[in-house]
């Protein structure tokens, strides 16, 4: 067979692929336009994880996602774009709960929007089957977007009464007389208030989050990625059950001032430090169980 032959069809499929890629310019507008869009937006959203302690880990959240697409850079560039019309219905969707947000000043729709808006651009101009490649570290940006103040609110109070019971339960097996009345545990010392801050909420979305990372990083398996998500819920919360527990016993045994400023603010990072090892251990036991560590023996 003639290689004159041979050849025609690769050099003809070539640029129709490279027809299908969105031109630059058109990537150089839209970037634009959400830059225009999202700016102020973002801005404020980096001053909240700055200044608020409950969302800092927020910080971490697009670096994550952003190595996740770098580590799938070869699967990205082998699909071919397949652009899809359906994205034009979510980005329409996207951009009506901006001015949603923007008009009744409820900032977590507005971020929100940014990433429907994102995936709708995603499927518009390349197709289904890049976002299916992008999907996890397109969701794992959710949690870069703090809870609204009355969701947030809803959690933490229930926290702040379950660590009080919990340790008004503990440390009378521990020789400490007690008395609680709601989220105030009554020591002969003194009084102990849980507080917001000491509801765990902090704990348990910076674990949640770095749970997630350490099973896409650390595991191959997704049922046991989700169990390790799903586990940073109760570690954290008996975390800082200990945590409220070792506060009282200082107060009872030691010195009540010691449960003030640094004591009290180390406490809360050694707690968090436990509460990564007994994750470490958790998926440790979660691997016997599951066969993994005697299959890689």
């Amino acid at each position: 067979m003639n290689p004159v032959l041979q050849s025609e069809p690769s050099t003809a499929r070539a640029p129709a692929a490279d027809a299908a890629q969105p031109p630059l310019w058109q990537t150089c507008v839209i970037a634009a336009l959400l830059l225009w869009l999202y700016t102020p937006i973002l801005t404020h959203l980096a001053r909240q994880w700055w200044t608020d302690p409950n969302f800092s880990h927020g910080f971490f959240v697009p670096l994550f996602s952003a190595f996740v697409i770098w580590q799938e850079r070869s699967r990205l560039t082998s699909l071919r774009p397949r652009p899809s019309w359906s994205g034009l219905f979510f980005l329409v969707a996207g951009l009506c709960l901006l001015i949603v947000g923007q008009l009744g000043a409820e900032l977590f729709l507005s971020r929100l929007s940014l990433l429907i808006v994102l995936a709708a651009l995603t499927v518009l101009l390349l197709g289904w089957n890049f976002f299916r490649v992008l999907l996890f570290p397109w969701a794992f940006l959710v949690l870069m977007i703090p809870i609204p103040a009355i969701i947030f609110n809803q959690i933490t109070f229930p926290l702040q009464l379950l660590a009080s019971k919990v340790a008004s339960t503990t440390l009378p097996w521990m020789g400490v007389p007690v008395l609680r009345e709601g989220n105030v545990i009554v020591l002969p010392a003194m009084a102990l208030e849980v507080a917001e801050a000491c509801s765990g909420i902090r704990s348990l979305m910076s674990l949640a989050t770095l749970a997630i990372i350490y099973g896409y990083l650390m595991e191959r398996k997704i049922s046991i990625r989700v169990l390790l998500a799903l586990a940073s819920i109760p570690i954290a919360v008996f975390a800082n059950s200990l945590r409220i527990v070792g506060t009282g016993l200082l107060v009872q045994y030691w010195d009540p001032e010691k449960a003030e400023g640094f004591f009290h603010e180390f406490s809360g990072w050694l707690i968090f430090v436990v509460s990564l090892i007994m994750l470490y251990l958790f998926h440790r036991v979660v691997r016997i169980f599951s066969g993994e560590e005697t299959a890689k023996s």
